[in-house]
C-alpha cells in the first residue's frame, strides 16, 4: 500500500468539510487534481461521479474506495479523507464510512491499484475494531491508525518496516514537525461577495490569496460555470453559493493548494 502512505507522508489525509458523501468525493477530487504532477485538464471530478453513479465503492468496515482511470501514465496517486461523524454511503454493510481512500489509477498502474485494494481488504478483514474510527478525534489520531493498518498486513513486504517508521517519526515529532508535515496541503476559507458590473470582493485571511484573486476577473465566471477556478496553484472550490438583493451574490468556497516534492 505504498500509494497510500506516500498520501500519509505528504500530508494529503484531509477531514471532509461536511458529511455529504458527493460533497466529501469532489473535494478529495479536487485535492488530486491541484497535485502539480496531474496533468492540466484532468477531470477527476467528472470521472469519479461518473463511477459512482454506476458503482457504489464502499469497501465496508467504515472505508470506501472511490477511483478514477486516466489514459496517461504516471505514479498511481491518492487522497484520504477523514470524516468524524460517518457519511450515508449506501455501503453494504449499512456502516457509515469514516475513511475515503480516492485513487487516480494511470493505465500503467492498474495492477498496481488492484493490488493495493486487494491489500486493503484483506488488512480491514482482520480488523475488527470500528469503535475506533468513531470515536476518533482528529487527524493524527486518524493518521496513526490507518499507519497501524498498514503495517498489520503481514502481506506487504517490506512495508511495515516503512509504515512503523513514518509512524514513530509522527509520535515523536514535536508539535512544530508535526504541523510542518501536514503543511504539504494547505486549505483556507474564502468568501467572495460578487454584484452586477462590480468589482467581486474576496474577503480571507490569507495575503498571497487575497492579492492573486483581487486582480483577476475571471473567478466569478469560472465557479459559477465550473464550479472551482484554478491560478497560481490555487483551486478555488465553491462550496454554495446564495443570490441577495440588488443582483449581489455570496460564494462560500475553499481554496486548495497541494505541494508536492517529486521524487
Amino acid at each position: 500500500m505504498d500509494s497510500l502512505l506516500d498520501a500519509l507522508q505528504e500530508g494529503r489525509l484531509i477531514e471532509l468539510p461536511d458529511n455529504d458523501k458527493f460533497d466529501s468525493l469532489q473535494f478529495l477530487a479536487h485535492i488530486i487534481e491541484a497535485i502539480p504532477s496531474v496533468p492540466n485538464g484532468t477531470d477527476v471530478v467528472g470521472l469519479v461521479m461518473a463511477r459512482e453513479k454506476n458503482t457504489n465503492t464502499a469497501l465496508g468496515k467504515s472505508f470506501a474506495c472511490p477511483h478514477a482511470r486516466v489514459s496517461y501514465d504516471e505514479d498511481l496517486i491518492c487522497s484520504v479523507g477523514w470524516s468524524p461523524t460517518g457519511i450515508d454511503y449506501d455501503a453494504p454493510d449499512k456502516i457509515p464510512v469514516h475513511i475515503i481512500i480516492m485513487y487516480l489509477v494511470p493505465d500503467n498502474q492498474r495492477n498496481h491499484y488492484l493490488k493495493e485494494i486487494s491489500l486493503l481488504a484483506k488488512a480491514l478483514q482482520k480488523n475488527n475494531n470500528l469503535d475506533v474510527l468513531r470515536t476518533a478525534k482528529d487527524l493524527n489520531f486518524v493518521r496513526n491508525y490507518l499507519l497501524d493498518l498498514v503495517a498489520s498486513s503481514k502481506d506487504i513486504v517490506g512495508f511495515d518496516a516503512r509504515a512503523r517508521m513514518i509512524q514513530l517519526e509522527a509520535r515523536t515529532a514535536q508539535p512544530e514537525q508535526q504541523i510542518d508535515q501536514l503543511s504539504n496541503v494547505i486549505i483556507e476559507p474564502v468568501t467572495i461577495v460578487a454584484g452586477m458590473n462590480q468589482k467581486p470582493i474576496v474577503l480571507s485571511q490569507n495575503k498571497e490569496l487575497v492579492d492573486i484573486l483581487d486582480n483577476t476577473n475571471q473567478i466569478i465566471e469560472s465557479i459559477t460555470a465550473k464550479g472551482y477556478f484554478e491560478i497560481n496553484g490555487w483551486r478555488i472550490i465553491k462550496k454554495s453559493s446564495e443570490v441577495y438583493q440588488a443582483n449581489r451574490s455570496l460564494y462560500d468556497c475553499i481554496a486548495v493548494k497541494v505541494l508536492i516534492n517529486k521524487k
